[in-house]
């Protein structure tokens, strides 16, 4: 039997209980009540939108999970509006000195190509805040050009050609920059077995018994021979003393010495406020990280620079080869951008690591080098008309996602770079920041963002705002919570063994009265199956997935969608049930990215304009179109216009993309000209358009197993000759005359055969008039006489005076 005051508690808590789910179904979904919260700082975590009510009288007979709400909901529900915590992102400039506009002079210095300098960033985790970032390619900015060459063997032609290169590309490169330092430096391989020939006869020449070279020097791992100077003399003078080696195996040292180049700074004499290019020119592929292994080198590269003194490589025979990554960390790391120079048999191998190596190009080096002025050249320029950011240090509970709008001003959500810049344009970024979680207080995070290659760079501060400004307040002991908790933030904490909203009950109270304020509904499990009933609430088990949560232990964070057995993909949280995906990702299991880039293609275009990207990847729907970004499609209407630019470009030098110095980047394809052009495959695509002089210029389009675009073109267009004035005439007087004899002899045609058929007719007639005189009993010849003495004749009767 229950006592009165157990009846109108039982009633009262029940009412409470039912008006909460009325208000959940009504709402639907309300992550912040349907979270876990029971203190402030809990339900500024579970989201951006929710609040927490620090008033003291708000829901005296409420759920602590009450008091996190939607801000509005708060309000509406008696909070007033200065009792509600919910903090939002904030975003400071600290330092923004304008852009420069000239690289060269007084002020080289002091050059600035990014705005602005220092951030300072107050985020709250999941409350997103952005900046813009702008950028610049200043003109006439000093450049430093280190020359590293192989010196294997098979390099020996293009060290005979390069011997004065010097003089001739810094005369070229004058006319680009006022400012411009040149080195060299050369590499062959590890001089240790496999790599190299190791036996006592070849100590002092590799080459001893090469009948085509016999004189050669010990191969080395990497030799600096030049540091950066304006003398370009000196670099043809080191390069004249220079001789080939000769190694073993076919892959060449290269990436050490790329590495030691970029590491050793002072000996190489990079400048801080110059643009700093490494040329790297081989005819072979690199040894990769644990080739060493094959020589008993197990140590792995440190990233350090190991010079002797005399300018050699010390570590070559002691550490492993470098990583693609650590070669990416180090160049960025010194600004600087890599051109690899390789012959066309290795454009592939060496496209793919540009991949792998933010800030590295690749172009085609003639079997003699003899095109290295004109590739260096075009290498710079195709560098100097892009900008790309990096981000250094990102916090891993930190999400960047990046807006490009570059010269024609249309936003591209998912880009953090812009092509086909001339010198002295400015582009700008909307870089959007937001935090996953809290990290422990008064922690401070930084990182940096920052151009490719460039020397300046954005450094970005981040605090926290975790904390509610109504813990400021709190009450130790308060007689609000039995004197037997903390007041803070309008709940109690209670000390342990003790509970409920005001710390009125002990652990271990249970009763019939209390279990039905711990079921969802009537005739559910008391908390669902998985925890239990104390003083009204639920208390739910501990479970070795992940935590139970929610007023009736209805929620947990691992029953989300997975994607290869990850939870969310990795890419959100689980929130009761549901992904909540971080900024960049979408979908039911967070596994698709909303991040474009990997489906642009060269042309700038999301998926060469034939598809469209989905989770970041190509989905083409032009009927025909394939590839990474759709970009090959030999049966797409807009085919053969589209290699028609680079054949124009290519071959003659003309068209669009002739001037833009685009060319190159865009039209990888491999053109062949053929005299004849033979149309038997069926696989390929004849494509013909009209020159500028009339004339017709034929190719045909194909793709090639391997993924490669095929352009056979003709030599030149095919042009008709002019024709001759006298001989139109004659041709036309001729036709004339042909066309008058024809019509003469038609007429004359005409006239025979209806004579013929007018004379057959008449000797027809003739025939059937013979047949009836022979044949007609009737007729008889008739006579006539004629005397000579008659005067004439009358009705048959002759007079001449006389009755006969």
């Amino acid at each position: 039997m229950w006592s009165p005051w157990q009846l109108v508690y039982r009633t009262a808590f029940g009412c409470m209980v039912l008006e909460i789910f009325i208000h959940n179904v009504a709402q639907g979904l309300n992550v912040c009540m349907s979270g876990s919260a029971t203190s402030c700082e809990e339900c500024l975590l579970i989201s951006p939108s929710c609040a927490w009510c620090a008033q003291e009288e708000f829901g005296r007979a409420r759920t602590l999970t009450s008091r996190c709400d939607l801000s509005q909901n708060l309000q509406k529900r008696g909070c007033e509006a200065h009792n509600i915590e919910s903090p939002s992102s904030t975003t400071m400039v600290v330092k923004s000195e304008p852009l420069s506009s000239k690289g060269s002079g007084p002020t080289q210095y002091d050059v600035i190509q990014i705005m602005p300098q220092k951030i300072s960033l107050n985020l709250r985790p999941g409350d997103q805040t952005s900046f813009e970032v702008q950028v610049r390619q200043v003109e006439d900015y000093p450049v430093d050009l280190y020359y590293l060459m192989d010196l294997s063997l098979s390099m020996k032609d293009d060290l005979d050609t390069i011997r004065n290169l010097g003089t001739k590309l810094a005369d070229e490169m004058r006319k680009l920059t006022s400012n411009f330092r040149l080195g060299f430096g050369s590499f062959v391989d590890k001089n240790m077995s496999p790599f190299s020939y190791t036996a006592t006869k070849y100590q002092d020449n590799p080459c001893n018994g090469y009948k085509l070279f016999p004189n050669c020097v010990p191969s080395f791992g990497f030799r600096h021979l030049l540091s950066l100077t304006d003398k370009v003399d000196r670099f043809n003078e080191e390069v004249q003393k220079q001789m080939v080696s000769r190694n073993r195996d076919a892959p060449e040292g290269g990436f050490d010495a790329i590495l030691q180049a970029a590491v050793c700074k002072e000996r190489i004499g990079w400048r801080k406020e110059a643009f700093h290019l490494l040329v790297f020119a081989t005819d072979d592929v690199p040894h990769l990280a644990l080739d060493g292994k094959l020589g008993g080198l197990v140590q792995p590269h440190d990233g350090e620079c190991h010079m002797n003194e005399k300018n050699e490589y010390s570590g070559s025979t002691k550490m492993d080869y470098p990583s693609l990554a650590l070669l990416g960390e180090k160049l960025a790391e010194n600004n600087i951008y890599l051109i690899f120079a390789v012959t066309k048999r290795l454009y592939v191998i060496y496209k793919n690591f540009t991949a792998l190596i933010p800030g590295t190009t690749v172009e085609i080096l003639d079997q003699d080098s003899k095109n290295i002025i004109q590739l260096i050249v075009n290498a710079y320029n195709n560098i100097r008309s892009k900008v790309e950011l990096t981000v250094w240090d990102q916090p891993e509970d930190l999400s960047l996602s990046f807006t490009a709008t570059c010269q024609d001003g249309q936003p591209l959500p998912g880009l953090r770079k812009c092509a086909d810049l001339k010198i002295g344009d400015t582009v700008s970024f909307n870089v959007s920041v937001d935090a996953r979680g809290c990290p422990a207080p008064g922690t401070q995070q930084r990182f940096t963002i920052k151009p490719v290659g460039f020397k300046n760079r954005l450094e970005v501060s981040v605090d926290y705002r975790c904390a509610c400004g109504c813990t400021d307040q709190t009450q130790a002991n308060s007689s609000r919570c039995s004197s037997i908790g903390q007041y803070t933030c309008g709940t109690c904490r209670c000390d342990p063994g003790y509970l409920g909203a005001r710390c009125e009950c002990q652990e271990g109270e249970a009763g019939s009265m209390y279990l039905s304020a711990c079921r969802e509904a009537e005739g559910k499990q008391i908390c669902g199956g998985r925890g239990e009933c104390s003083c009204n609430q639920c208390l739910c088990y501990e479970s070795e997935f992940g935590k139970i949560y929610g007023t009736f232990c209805e929620c947990d964070d691992f029953s989300c969608a997975r994607h290869k057995g990850i939870l969310c993909s990795g890419h959100g949280e689980c929130h009761c049930g549901e992904c909540k995906c971080h900024a960049g990702y979408i979908g039911d299991n967070c596994n698709c990215s909303t991040d474009t880039s990997s489906c642009v293609s060269d042309d700038g275009k999301i998926c060469s304009g034939r598809g469209s990207c989905v989770c970041g990847h190509c989905q083409c729907t032009e009927p025909g179109a394939f590839g990474d970004t759709c970009e090959k499609c030999p049966t797409c209407p807009d085919a053969c216009g589209t290699k028609r630019e680079c054949i124009e470009c290519r071959l003659f030098d003309s068209g669009r993309l002739s001037d833009n110095q685009t060319c190159q980047r865009l039209c990888k394809d491999e053109i062949i000209t053929v005299e004849t052009l033979k149309t038997e495959d069926p696989n390929a695509v004849l494509c013909l358009y009209k020159t500028e002089n009339e004339c017709v210029m034929k190719f045909m389009y194909s793709e090639h197993a391997n993924g490669m675009s095929v352009l056979t073109a003709l030599k030149e267009p095919e042009c008709g000759a002019a024709p001759d004035a006298m001989t139109v005439l004659l041709a036309v007087v001729g036709s004339i005359l042909l066309v008058g004899i024809v019509l003469l002899a038609i007429w004359k045609l005409v006239i025979t055969v209806h004579d013929r058929r007018e004379f057959a007719r008449f000797q027809s007639a003739r025939c059937r008039a013979r047949y009836e005189m022979a044949s007609n009993p009737l007729y008889k010849q008739p006579i006539s006489s004629h005397p000579i003495e008659t005067d004439f004749i009358m009705y048959g009767k002759s007079y001449n005076g006389a009755a006969h």
